[in-house]
């Protein structure tokens, strides 16, 4: 790598400070860009949502070769979590190489240069300003955009406040209001118990599909056991390797209402969705203040929701926790063949890259937490610290052909979800991989061609 060429990563997130920290340590190099569009990084943009943390044991919510023996609890909370990456952000000096209330609106590839052209604009003056770089990283996150469901139609004639959990509003008293939460998946799973805590606050949960839940079994480490993983490193990665085996059992039968069971088992295999790792959702269906309605939303009217059965249930408050879109459609690069990564991926039948993190047409452009990398249930940074990859056309084709014949057989096939191009279960899987996370991240380390994994 030449000291002259410059890099822009595109997101400030972990998979951006991942990249910056990576390029420090192996490669010593430091001309690079981070382009951040919030002003404060790490989590603050919605850290006044409570109750926010992890999802996946802390000791996989950080770096391999930054692992913390201090972490206080199993799943630790948001605070937590920020006070570590920032302690990384700040270690590394990646403030001064940050342009904070900065969004990278394009991006232009040049043949001739060999360099792209990128625009970027100040999200307080509006100002516009170019700049060229050799490399971009685009680490910009995969569940950005909200996705309201299309088949809840009506959301403008509803005379109360109205909003997604992705965009939650705080302003809003809940105290002594009717609510109705749409979606039972993960947003819906924390959003349930965390409202219905105040008898007061009458809660509908709206339900369409049963999701797989395990129990959440949080408990704080004690002193001796932050030891053993200060001074016995090898203590730790064992344990990182021994949180990864989740089990199913008859959790949800002992914690779900009775009259419930039934209806909140599901009959799609696990594995299918996202797994939901209880934040006390089945407890919280005990109170007598939360009640779950099956019957499904023909649409919202001026005073509630009207469901298929032609009942109007009134409501004060309509929130939505339906999830997100897993497409990057923020890639506004044109590439080597004057095609955008958008127009590629519609060619292609939806998001594609090899190993997914670099496309053909697309030279020097890196996707951090790509098309096809997640395992479905466990965290995705130790997916995000493997990428680096050149490709050919006919070596992303032969990858993705023998990606897309392995998933045709597997569990993600069963049911509708994000994992699937606009959630249909019919459609292109664009976001898991058809194998383990150790597999996906020995075959980022070790092939250098296409083959040598198969």
């Amino acid at each position: 790598m030449q000291k002259e060429a410059h890099i822009i990563i595109v997101g400030a997130g972990l998979g951006g400070i991942c990249a910056a920290v990576e390029l420090k340590k192996q490669f010593g190099f430091e001309n690079f860009t981070v382009c951040w569009q919030w002003y404060i990084p790490i989590y603050e943009r919605d850290s006044h949502l409570g109750g926010c943390g992890c999802d996946v044991p802390a000791h996989w919510y950080s770096l391999s070769s930054e692992l913390n023996p201090n972490w206080s609890e199993v799943y630790a909370s948001q605070p937590e979590i920020r006070a570590y990456w920032e302690n990384i952000f700040f270690k590394y000096g990646l403030a001064a190489r940050t342009q904070f209330s900065s969004m990278v609106t394009s991006a232009t590839w040049s043949n001739e240069t060999q360099k792209y052209t990128v625009e970027v604009t100040d999200m307080i003056s509006g100002s516009k300003n170019q700049v060229e770089a050799n490399i971009m990283f685009y680490a910009i996150g995969g569940f950005q955009k909200p996705v309201f469901s299309a088949d809840v139609p009506g959301a403008d004639s509803f005379n109360g406040p109205i909003w997604h959990t992705a965009r939650y509003n705080h302003t809003v008293e809940l105290k002594g209001k009717r609510v109705g939460v749409i979606g039972n998946g993960c947003s819906g799973a924390q959003l349930v118990p965390a409202i219905s805590v105040d008898p007061s606050v009458q809660v509908t949960n709206f339900c369409r599909t049963p999701q797989w839940i395990v129990p959440r079994p949080n408990y704080v480490y004690p002193r001796w056991i932050k030891w053993m993983f200060a001074h016995l490193p090898f203590v730790m990665k064992l344990y990182r390797l021994f949180i990864t085996l989740r089990f199913m059992s008859d959790y949800i039968a002992s914690k779900a209402p009775k009259d419930e069971v039934e209806r909140l088992i599901p009959s799609y295999p696990p594995g299918c969705k996202r797994i939901i790792v209880d934040p006390g959702y089945l407890d919280s269906l005990n109170r007598p203040n939360v009640n779950l309605s099956w019957a499904g939303i023909e649409r919202i009217v001026d005073n509630g929701i009207k469901l298929k059965t032609g009942e109007v249930v009134p409501l004060d408050v309509i929130i939505f926790a339906t999830g997100f879109s897993v497409i990057p459609e923020d890639l506004h690069v044109r590439g080597s063949k004057g095609v955008t990564v958008k127009e590629y991926f519609e060619a292609q039948g939806g998001p594609t890259a090899y190993l997914g993190c670099s496309a053909p047409g697309f030279p020097n452009l890196f996707l951090l937490l790509g098309p096809n990398v997640v395992s479905g249930s466990t965290s995705v940074i130790f997916v995000q610290e493997a990428q680096s990859v050149e490709v050919k056309d006919e070596v992303c084709e032969e990858y993705n052909s023998w990606l897309q014949n392995k998933l045709k057989g597997s569990v993600w096939t069963s049911c509708n979800s994000y994992y699937h191009r606009d959630g249909d279960k019919d459609t292109k899987i664009i976001a898991t991989f058809p194998g383990s996370s150790l597999w996906l991240y020995w075959l980022m380390r070790k092939a250098t061609r296409w083959g040598i994994g198969k």
